[in-house]
């Protein structure tokens, strides 16, 4: 489980295609204190850390993954947000946030507001627990991010500068792919109203 708060950024150093796998090797602060088996938050993702060699680790995303998420539109020399999993008896800054991307938004706007941005994303509603409220929390590239703005296949969130510069949304730009994972509690409420 993670909060959606990230906690650094990695560099995307390699990747290597073996059959219907992509792997991913990159270089994050807080390489020297992973391991193999541990769950790390990839924008969102979460993904299994396979191999650790020097200062970069490795994992890997299957088909579904990559067919899902915006990770197979990463290049060599790319930067995603991480967030390692929850540690019990820590704070609870973020949201209820499980590393599984239910599908990808293409960010339609950013308007800069003078001391925050505005960010406009637009996505195919798939099923009923794939919806937004205002002031509801939605994840957006593994950032725990609260809704402005919300309709049927769109919502709005306002960004502050301290998580413009230190994730990679500073580099979002109309017409990019990114993650979106709705809101777990949401989820379940609407697949109970569907019943």
């Amino acid at each position: 489980m993670f909060t959606g708060i990230i906690e650094a950024q990695a560099e995307v150093v390699a990747i290597r295609d073996e059959q219907s796998n992509r792997h991913f090797t990159l270089r994050c602060p807080f390489t020297s204190e992973l391991k193999i088996d541990q769950s790390v938050a990839h924008n969102g993702v979460c993904l299994t850390v396979v191999a650790l060699e020097e200062d970069t680790y490795s994992v890997t995303a299957i088909t579904e993954t990559l067919s899902r998420t915006n990770l197979g539109q990463l290049k060599q020399g790319d930067t995603v947000n991480l967030e390692r999993c929850l540690l019990a008896g820590s704070r609870y800054d973020g949201h209820i946030v499980q590393g599984h991307v239910d599908q990808v938004g293409i960010c339609e706007e950013v308007k800069d507001q003078q001391g925050s941005w505005l960010f406009r994303f637009r996505y195919q509603p798939q099923g009923a627990g794939n919806v937004t409220v205002e002031k509801g929390s939605i994840c957006v590239n593994g950032i725990s991010l609260t809704v402005v703005e919300s309709g049927t296949d769109f919502f709005s969130v306002a960004i502050i500068p301290y998580t413009y510069e230190f994730t990679n949304l500073h580099a979002v730009k109309p017409g990019d792919q990114v993650n979106l994972e709705f809101d777990i509690i949401g989820k379940y409420v609407a697949r109970l109203l569907q019943k």
